[in-house]
């Protein structure tokens, strides 16, 4: 019965409407009877948020549809929501029950035109696996090639657009009745995830991905993508090759095959680098359901329904916005987080940039010799408390991007825990940040911009793109570095502002005819020019012979 109920609109939306609605009245009263907030408030408040959480997880189950996906959507969300109701929307995995073989079937032929016995040879009515949108069945074509067809759930794309009617009434009220819609734009929040959820029921899309990215990491060594037969992949139905092997965390099936973990590791880092820091498309859910690996070590990824995308602005302004860590200018550090839209238009500017500095000054200054599960959770945490108060709204594309590191960090600690995130990240960040395709190229930048009042370069962040053997060098190096940019600074200043008044007071007293008042106001004029000259070069060559050393030999 219960399972019939979840195909009747009106049942759907009362359910998501109404646990919006009690989830909402919860926290209202939660703040009326609690004003002073001691440690045992904080208990009690993360008991509500983690029984709140668990429900909306039994009822996804249950119900299916958006509620999955949108849950998984949330999981990625440390600017919307507390950290221990993420923590338990990441069990939500995407696994539901099978609805019967004779749906299935019925697809496929109503999309093929034809009987299942006119294109296979045989198909495993028992689904290898199980999801919101889409079953996969293991099949063999006619000449006896093995494929997996992966097909739309019975009814999804309806159930999908009645949870997108109840999700605009729980938008409706969080914009009336709530703190955070009076802040956020949550008009464009329901746009993206209205677009990305669509755009997975829709197979053609994810087959277009899918060519995308084999043709991307072709070359790429060990990394292997299965090929798609356009023939037969229509908007409900996705054909690819069929692949033997298991999870890229099957740790028995490496060991048994002589695999090196180390190697894997190290595949599965430089895949998610050239996604993750360069412009174009990338996988956002490689959870290691998605991740296989063959018997030759060979990393098999799969599912490309759920993609993100950095266009080239966004990676120039996310440059953009580290170099403002590192010169220590958070006006550009502001200016770059309007332009990628994560400030909303009444933000308090002064206010972010002193958050970010106390942020980045407390965790930058620490020793930490590796990027683990632990301090990622103490880093979402600090963000959701940050903009709390704020109008900060991440987008989409940059909410993915976060859970699909975050998923991968715990992928790749899972198949080689002795991993060393940091060392292995330096040379990238290095890389990528004076790369000769970016008009905000690090180096580039600092020799533009030595007429800055301040090049106060943090430790921890100049630390970070320094080889480990030139840390302790730098470190004493630094403070004497500022004084004589100071120094310089100061005295180019004054020569200038002493240039420009004799110059103004040489031709005032020439006009009057008084030369000798004339000539000693050229002749003040003359040192503040030579003056400027001398230290202006000599800041120069300091600034050259810096870029230098952090260019290494």
């Amino acid at each position: 019965m219960r399972d019939r109920m979840k195909y009747i609109g009106i049942y759907r939306v009362f359910v998501i409407v109404w646990m919006s609605a009690k989830f909402m009245l919860q926290l209202f009263w939660f703040h009326k009877t609690n004003r002073i907030w001691d440690e045992e408030t904080k208990r009690n408040w993360d008991n509500l948020m983690a029984k709140q959480a668990h429900e909306y997880r039994v009822k996804s189950i249950r119900l299916g549809g958006l509620l999955i996906k949108f849950g998984q959507f949330l999981s990625s969300r440390a600017d919307l929501l507390p950290q221990v109701f993420i923590k338990e929307l990441e069990g939500l995995v995407d696994r539901v029950k099978p609805v019967p073989f004779s749906y299935s079937k019925k697809i496929i032929e109503e999309e093929w035109g034809g009987e299942l016995g006119e294109f296979l040879e045989y198909i495993e009515e028992e689904p290898v696996a199980s999801a919101s949108i889409g079953e996969v069945y293991k099949a063999s074509l006619k000449d006896g090639t093995p494929v997996a067809i992966k097909v739309q759930r019975y009814r999804v794309k309806e159930i999908f657009q009645m949870d997108f009617k109840a999700l605009r009434i729980v938008f409706w009220m969080l914009r009336r009745f709530s703190s955070y819609g009076k802040k956020a734009d949550l008009q464009a929040l329901y746009r993206e995830i209205v677009t990305v959820m669509s755009n997975e029921l829709d197979f053609k899309k994810e087959l277009q991905n899918g060519n995308h990215f084999k043709k991307r990491f072709k070359d790429m060594e060990n990394v292997y993508i299965p090929e798609y037969y356009n023939d037969l992949s229509t908007q409900r139905v996705l054909v690819m090759e069929w692949i033997e092997g298991a999870r890229v965390t099957d740790i028995p099936f490496i060991k048994e095959n002589g695999i090196s973990r180390e190697q894997v590791a190290r595949t599965l880092f430089d895949l998610c680098v050239e996604q993750f820091l360069y412009t174009g498309m990338f996988h956002s859910d490689p959870h290691s359901g998605n991740l296989m690996l063959k018997a030759d070590g060979t990393v098999v990824v799969i599912d490309f329904g759920m993609v993100g995308e950095i266009k080239k602005r966004d990676a120039s302004y996310l440059r953009m916005m580290i170099q403002g860590f590192i010169l220590d200018d958070y006006d550009q550090v502001i200016d770059a987080l309007y332009k990628m839209n994560f400030l909303l238009g009444n933000a308090d500017t002064e206010r972010v940039k002193k958050m970010l500095r106390e942020t980045v000054d407390m965790y930058l200054e620490g020793d930490f010799t590796k990027l683990d599960a632990t301090i990622m959770n103490d880093i979402m945490e600090d963000i959701q408390q940050f903009v709390k108060n704020q109008p900060i709204q991440l987008p989409a594309d940059y909410a993915f991007l976060g859970r699909a590191t975050s998923i991968i960090i715990g992928v790749l600690t899972a198949v080689y825990p002795q991993i060393d995130l940091m060392a292995w990240g330096k040379p990238v960040i290095r890389e990528w940040m004076s790369g000769a395709d970016s008009k905000y190229g690090f180096y580039k930048d600092i020799a533009a911009d030595t007429a800055r009042p301040l090049l106060s370069l943090p430790r921890a962040l100049v630390s970070f793109l320094e080889s480990g053997d030139r840390d302790r060098e730098w470190s004493a190096e630094k403070q004497q570095n500022h004084m004589f940019h100071q120094f310089y600074l100061f005295y180019a200043s004054l020569s200038f502002f002493t240039m420009i008044a004799g110059g103004v007071f040489g031709l005032y007293w020439y006009r009057s005819a008084d030369l000798l008042l004339m000539w000693i106001g050229f002749g003040v004029g003359l040192m503040g020019a030579a003056g400027l000259l001398s230290f202006g070069r000599k800041h120069v060559k300091m600034m050259q012979a810096i870029n230098t050393n952090r260019r290494g030999p």
